[in-house]
């Protein structure tokens, strides 16, 4: 420090610095130059504005005139997207093969010429995943998974190595038909189909005929026809169909008419009945390790493929914010301990649903920008103990 000072406060006069080159000089400021304008130089559109207006906002003619267009051709694909009613609430197209007849359960050898078609980041589609691994199905029921194209339908597409070694299901091709999609599986059916081409659906490859594309059909009737654990007791029937009355309509399609409201009436009151239902449902998972007691039914599974995917994506595409699942304690801790029975989790592909909504559903995300997925939703999250067991006995599944 000393010396430093010293130095600084002396009286003997500092060298002058060497003169740059001039050439040197000119050269550096060339290419300094040159970096500057290519950095800066605006892309066409980003051009052409500055040309008409500067760098001040679009003239008030222009955004209400793009504001009237844009909402015009919103309502137009969200008509088409999501059916509605006149006050623009979310109404749900009926399923054209809503149960499986009454055949294949009568014999049920006959479920060796059956294929599923399932997508993975529906739900409904998910509550048929978890319903056949549960029952031990795998190897008698053989699947196909689809992914969403760009225009919202279902197509089929080749495995990757690295797909193929995932701990996760992950989608492929048209194990039963050979297809590009699943429009031209509908379309080999008798008398053709002008409908649409949803997941899930049950197939029949002999008869090359739709044998139910109603997702609770057929979770019910692989639960018969399986043979693990019965997930649809005859003494808990009234009591699941009860629950199933309750989740429906305001959970399960209750986050669809959050997300696919066309007017703020419709989303107010969609919204309302969501977090009202999922209150209770929370009060009442603090005394019952499950809905019906002590006993994991299809009325469970129907609720977690929805759980699973609020804070993923419901909370945040669909607009359901009043509160995050992460913050109903019984609900979270529930959705894990489902999520950690044996098989579940490996039908939970969180990459795929999240490109299925945020990159598939144009209307609600224009720009197709996938956000980074919470810390709650991550495996190792969901895999922390669940400490659900003190409510209960450990999980009853009985055989049917």
């Amino acid at each position: 420090m000393e010396q430093l000072t010293s130095s600084f406060f002396s009286t003997k006069p500092l060298p002058l610095p060497l003169s740059p080159n001039p050439l040197h000089f000119r050269r550096r400021r060339t290419t300094s130059l040159r970096t500057t304008s290519a950095s800066n130089s605006p892309d066409p559109i980003t051009a052409l504005t500055r040309l008409l207006w500067g760098r001040a906002l679009p003239p008030q003619p222009l955004i209400s005139a793009v504001r009237t267009t844009w909402s015009a051709a919103w309502h137009l694909m969200m008509r088409q997207l999501a059916p509605s009613s006149s006050t623009g609430s979310y109404s749900r197209p009926v399923s054209r093969f809503p149960s499986v007849p009454s055949v294949y359960s009568q014999n049920p050898g006959r479920k060796t010429s059956l294929h599923l078609y399932v997508g993975l980041p529906c739900p409904w589609a998910h509550r048929t995943l978890i319903t056949r691994a549960i029952k031990n199905l795998e190897q008698d029921l053989q699947i196909s998974i689809a992914s969403p194209g760009s225009d919202g339908s279902w197509e089929f597409k080749e495995s990757s190595t690295e797909t193929i070694k995932s701990s996760v299901l992950v989608a492929g091709q048209d194990r039963a038909n050979r297809k590009g999609n699943l429009r031209e599986v509908y379309g080999m059916i008798n008398g053709g189909y002008d409908g649409r081409s949803t997941v899930p659906m049950l197939w029949d490859s002999e008869k090359k005929e739709v044998v139910c594309n109603e997702s609770y059909g057929i979770m019910e009737f692989l639960n018969l026809i399986g043979s693990g654990p019965n997930l649809f007791p005859a003494e808990l029937q009234e009591e699941i169909q009860k629950w199933n009355e309750i989740i429906y309509p305001s959970v399960n399609n209750g986050v669809y008419r959050c997300g696919f409201a066309q007017s703020q009436e419709a989303y107010d009151i969609a919204a309302s009945e969501l977090f009202t239902t999922l209150d209770k449902i929370d009060s009442h998972l603090s005394t019952n390790r499950f809905l019906c007691g002590d006993t994991l039914t299809l009325a469970d599974i129907c609720l977690f493929t929805t759980l699973i995917r609020f804070d993923l994506v419901y909370n945040v595409l669909f607009k359901c914010t009043k509160k995050k699942l992460v913050e109903y304690q019984n609900l979270y801790d529930y959705m894990r301990e489902i999520y950690q029975i044996p098989k579940v989790a490996e039908t939970c592909n969180f990459e795929a649903i999240m490109d299925g909504y945020y990159r598939t559903l144009f209307p609600l995300n224009p720009g197709s920008i996938r956000p980074v997925m919470p810390l709650d939703c991550e495996s190792d999250s969901l895999s922390k103990p669940h400490n659900r067991d003190s409510l209960s006995k450990p999980v009853q599944l009985s055989s049917v």
